[in-house]
This record gives structure tokens, C-alpha cells and sequence, in this order.
């Protein structure tokens, strides 16, 4: 029996399978390319934790603790010391940490973009040297397409709601589309609208499940970090190694928070991939015989180019 070939989208968990698959097998580039990231962005979170560690240590200090209602009302009374870092310097690194992670989904799309493609250095530090490379030529682009899809998004949530939702789910693939298709400003947002064309409610199932998956992930991970760090900030303040024991959870916290960007953004490939396969096979099936034979106009938003050939 003849296989089908056909392009079409598959299970929501094929889709995740396959994104471990990729993970796996390129996770010394992911390590190279995302290491750097999380550990400055552990550095970031630093005076957050810190902050924390604080004010946990006063609740729980022996004098402060008491078994009387009223010295516990009277606890409650007393203020506790004013924070050990300025709110404009933490403010200054929760900036920077947006920044970090908004450039963590760049370096993860030029990677996958290179893997999808079949484009590999000798070597994964070079490989990792290549993403870099890739990345800072799109930081323009990236950035305002990015803009652009925060401010559509939100602009559609303060309307109403449910525009909101179809807006973000419309343009999912727009930062694809700049990284992959080298697309630009507003046809990025349109290319990933017209991915959509004819398969919105399938591919909007299966960026549903990826974010359900997220999120559950997130919650788990978020509660062990908690009470990871929890526990480290007690040993360090035991051993007097407070700043070890919080940049060693914030790094912890920061690394999981990377590779699930990787691990989700690898399922958005795969899907972005079938979903322009389709988008493709439209094309063809409405252009006829005798104008497919002539040699096809170059158009913005379409492009024809392998990806291999635009990387390079």
C-alpha cells in the first residue's frame, strides 16, 4: 500500500515528541548558545532572591518568633528593614532580564532554523559561534516584529477578549517567520496569518496544548524553585555561603526556564514547517498547468528559496 504523502499536521504530542528528539540531539549547541544566557540572567535575578532570602530570614529569626498571639500581632507591627538593593537598580535588571529572554527566543529559532535546515559546523562551538552570528543580524527585525505582535495582541485583549486570543493565535509564527522566511515587520504578521488559512481551528488545538503543557510545566518548575531555593538560602545562611547557595537556584531556575523555551519552540518549528507545506500546497493547487511551468514571480511573502540557501 502506498504511503500518503501529502502535507498535513499531525498530533499535538508528535509535535512535542519530536521537539525531545531535536533537544536531544543538538543539546551541546543548545547548551553553548543558551549557557551564557542563563548565567546572566541568574545574576539578574539575584538581587530578587537575595531580597527574598531577607525577608524570610527576619520572619523566621528566634526573636522574632514567639508562641503569643500578641507578640505575634506585635510582630506583625514592627516593619522590617528597607530592602538591600535600590528598587531602580532591580528595576534596571528586571529590563534586562526581558531583554534576555526575548534574545533567548531569537538564539533558539536561529538554531532550530539551521537544524531544520541541515546546516552544521564542525563543531558545536563553532555551530554555537554560527547561531550568534545568524542571531546579530536579525536583532532589528526581531525586536519590532515582536513589538508589533505584543501590541496587536494586547490591543486585541483591551477590545474584547476573544479578538485578543485570535490575534495572538494568528500571529504565533510571526518571530518564526522572521527567522525562517526572512519575513519583515508587518508581512511577518501577515505570512503567519496566512499559515492559518484553511487550518486555524487544527493548528489553533495544537498551540492550545502547547501552552497548556507549558504552563503545567511551569507550575511544577516554579514550585520546585521555590522550594529549591528556600532550601539553599537556609544552608547557605548556616554555612555563610548565602550568595553561593542563591545564584546557584537562580541559575538552576533560569536553565530549566531556557530549555523549556528550547523544547517548546522546537514543537513550534515542526508544526511552522507542515503549516508552510500546506500553506505551499494551496498554492499549487490553485496556480494552473500551463502558468506553473513559466518561472514563478518573487514575491516578499513568498518565498521560494530553500531555507538551507537563506541561512547561508
Amino acid at each position: 500500500m502506498r504511503q500518503d504523502r501529502r502535507p498535513h499536521l499531525r498530533s499535538s504530542f508528535i509535535y512535542l515528541a519530536n521537539a525531545v528528539r531535536d533537544l536531544t540531539a543538538n543539546w551541546q549547541v543548545f547548551a553553548l548558545t543558551l549557557g551564557p544566557l542563563a548565567i546572566v540572567t541568574a545574576l539578574c535575578l539575584m538581587p530578587d532572591a537575595l531580597e527574598l532570602q531577607r525577608q524570610l530570614s527576619q520572619l523566621l529569626s528566634p526573636n522574632l518568633h514567639t508562641v503569643r498571639v500578641s507578640a505575634v500581632v506585635s510582630v506583625k507591627a514592627q516593619p522590617l528593614p528597607g530592602p538591600t538593593f535600590p528598587s531602580w537598580g532591580t528595576r534596571i535588571l528586571h529590563y534586562v532580564f526581558l531583554a534576555l529572554t526575548v534574545g533567548a527566543n531569537l538564539l533558539v529559532l536561529c538554531a532550530l532554523a539551521r537544524i531544520r535546515a541541515g546546516i552544521r559546523e564542525a563543531s558545536a562551538v563553532k555551530e554555537a559561534l554560527a547561531v550568534y552570528r545568524r542571531a546579530a543580524t536579525l536583532v532589528g527585525p526581531f525586536l519590532w516584529v515582536f513589538f508589533l505582535q505584543v501590541v496587536t495582541t494586547v490591543l486585541g485583549l483591551v477590545l474584547l477578549v476573544v479578538p485578543g486570543v485570535l490575534a495572538y493565535v494568528w500571529l504565533y509564527f510571526a518571530q518564526y517567520a522572521v527567522v525562517m522566511d526572512d519575513q519583515r515587520s508587518w508581512p511577518a504578521l501577515l505570512f503567519s496569518r496566512e499559515l492559518m488559512r484553511g487550518c486555524f481551528f487544527a493548528a489553533a488545538t495544537r498551540i492550545v496544548v502547547f501552552l497548556a503543557v507549558w504552563s503545567g510545566f511551569n507550575s511544577w518548575t516554579g514550585g520546585a524553585f521555590v522550594l529549591i531555593s528556600w532550601l539553599l538560602g537556609f544552608i547557605g545562611v548556616m554555612t555563610g555561603f548565602v550568595w553561593l547557595g542563591v545564584f546557584l537556584a537562580d541559575l538552576l531556575a533560569t536553565s530549566v526556564g531556557y530549555v523549556t523555551i528550547a523544547f517548546f519552540f522546537a514543537a513550534g518549528a515542526r508544526l511552522y514547517e507542515d503549516l508552510n507545506q500546506l500553506r505551499q500546497a494551496r498554492i499549487g493547487a490553485r496556480v494552473p498547468p500551463e502558468v506553473a511551468v513559466q518561472q514563478p514571480a518573487q514575491n516578499a511573502s513568498t518565498p521560494t528559496e530553500p531555507l538551507s540557501a537563506r541561512l547561508t
